[in-house]
């Protein structure tokens, strides 16, 4: 049956907060033998900062290496970094990124589209514009005859190189935030959302932010296929509550970034069942099945997608919120014991594990030393710090 909404005889099914947890750990936290397999049970790596996307894999394949997780994204292509949901980058399995496409990015390619256009036109740049639609068209002609021809550049490479790339918007007014910039950041990062080009290797280290661009066509010759947007926002919907389900409307929409109809009508399409959250009113797909058992412990980077998972989230979050997130909502490294949050950690400036629990956990202590162990060999000495540093996270590595 498809495209229905069911209850229980006797209204939606009860669905506890341990059975939701015990589906997270038998999901998100299956030892997998493969960074493709840890991407499947979370969907979507997030790869705002590119060590979320190496600690995320390696918390969950713990027999893997970092070279392992870059030779899926870079040799195999395998695993391809898109800008998705929300506007935040994320790493997909290549055959969901024209399902993701569709749902997600053009959605965001089309908002920042329309932003560039309405900043260039109203406000003062250096060179003028006499005609913004002919001075962008001509910008991204440019751009892709560069990078078909050097078959990858970085930001600053293509800036260079097209000069219409470092065309300015100038500041208006005299507060300190209001300053002059360049359009390059912009507009790449639109055209890859539409799909014209793509994030490669960074230049540097496996920590480096400093993404390479390439031509759409060294990963898909005749270009991202496409996908009706309804269905794959429908197909999305549906590979979501795989993965994330039990939730709430609310916790779907926040995670897609999509509005109130357009997530409506996704769910339209699904054979799900109404529940009774401790949260509020849920649904799950009919499918779905509950694991009975929970047990381990698990250290998972900043912006890892489970903790990312959902917007209400005190069911495995529990009161420790204030010294795990920053003023965005952005949260950073975490302790999990059977699918609760009971701690956090941080990476020390001499590249070592120091983490601290928020409450007693018996024997797993001993659990969460050995695996801040593994993570401190792994790390060899690098530092890592989030992009958005949290309260806990500053502490420990001993930052006011």
């Amino acid at each position: 049956m498809r495209g229905c909404s069911r209850t229980g005889h006797n209204g939606p099914v009860k669905i506890t907060d341990a059975q939701r947890r015990a589906r997270l750990v038998g999901r998100h936290f299956a030892d997998a033998s493969s960074p493709e397999d840890v991407t499947a049970s979370v969907l979507a790596l997030h790869a705002t900062d590119p060590a979320t996307v190496y600690l995320s894999v390696l918390a969950r394949a713990r027999s893997l290496s970092f070279e392992d997780v870059r030779a899926a994204m870079y040799d195999r292509r395998s695993l391809v970094r898109l800008m998705a949901m929300r506007r935040t980058l994320f790493v997909l399995a290549h055959d969901d990124v024209p399902v993701v496409h569709a749902a997600a990015s053009l959605g965001v390619a089309r908002t920042m589209r329309a932003r560039l256009i309405k900043e260039v036109s109203t406000l003062p740049t250096e060179p003028v514009l006499d005609d913004v639609h002919s001075w962008l068209a001509e910008v991204e002609k440019e751009t892709e005859a560069r990078l078909r021809s050097v078959g990858s550049a970085t930001g600053a490479e293509l800036s260079a190189a097209v000069p219409l790339l470092k065309t300015a918007i100038l500041p208006t007014t005299d507060k300190a935030y209001d300053v002059r910039r360049y359009v390059t950041s912009q507009v790449l990062v639109m055209m890859a959302a539409e799909g014209k080009m793509i994030r490669v290797e960074p230049r540097g280290a496996w920590t480096s932010r400093r993404h390479a661009w390439a031509p759409i066509q060294e990963w898909w010759p005749d270009g991202i296929p496409q996908v009706d947007e309804a269905d794959a926002r429908r197909e999305l919907a549906h590979r979501w509550l795989e993965v994330f389900g039990p939730a709430t409307f609310d916790d779907l929409q926040w995670w897609t970034g999509w509005n109130k109809t357009q997530t409506r009508a996704a769910l339209a399409g699904l054979d799900t069942v109404d529940v009774d959250l401790s949260v509020g009113d849920g649904i799950m797909l009919a499918e779905s099945s509950f694991d009975t058992e929970v047990s381990g412990v698990m250290l998972l980077p900043a912006l890892d997608p489970t903790p990312m998972g959902w917007k209400h989230r005190h069911w495995y979050l529990g009161e420790h919120k204030a010294p795990l997130f920053d003023t965005f909502g952005n949260i950073g490294p975490t302790i999990w014991s059977d699918g609760r949050i009971v701690g956090g950690w941080a990476v020390t400036p001499a590249g070592e594990v120091a983490t601290e629990l928020f409450e007693d956990i018996g024997p797993q202590r001993d659990e969460v030393a050995a695996e801040a162990g593994r993570i401190t060999d792994l790390l060899g000495g690098t530092p890592v710090v989030p992009s958005f540093p949290t309260p806990l996270e500053k502490r420990l590595r001993g930052k006011k």
